[in-house]
């Protein structure tokens, strides 16, 4: 299954927040891992959403260029 930049990016807000509100240290700490976790999946999922876009815009290019030379 596909995760796409805003179901991680909902989870690392999530995290933060819980972090944010938790008393106990270690609790706090372990919601921080979490938050920097999927924050760096987020980041991921954005990049790779960006380079399907750039790649699909080069096939285009591609098919056109095709195209206009027959």
């Amino acid at each position: 299954m596909s995760q796409t930049f805003e179901f991680y990016d909902a989870r690392a807000k999530e995290a933060a927040l819980s972090a944010k509100e938790a008393t106990l240290e270690n609790v706090k700490e372990r919601n921080l891992r979490a938050e920097k976790t999927w924050r760096g999946l987020a980041d991921k999922a954005r990049q790779v959403a960006l380079d399907r876009a750039k790649a699909e815009r080069e096939r285009e290019k591609r098919r056109i260029a095709e195209t206009d030379s027959v």
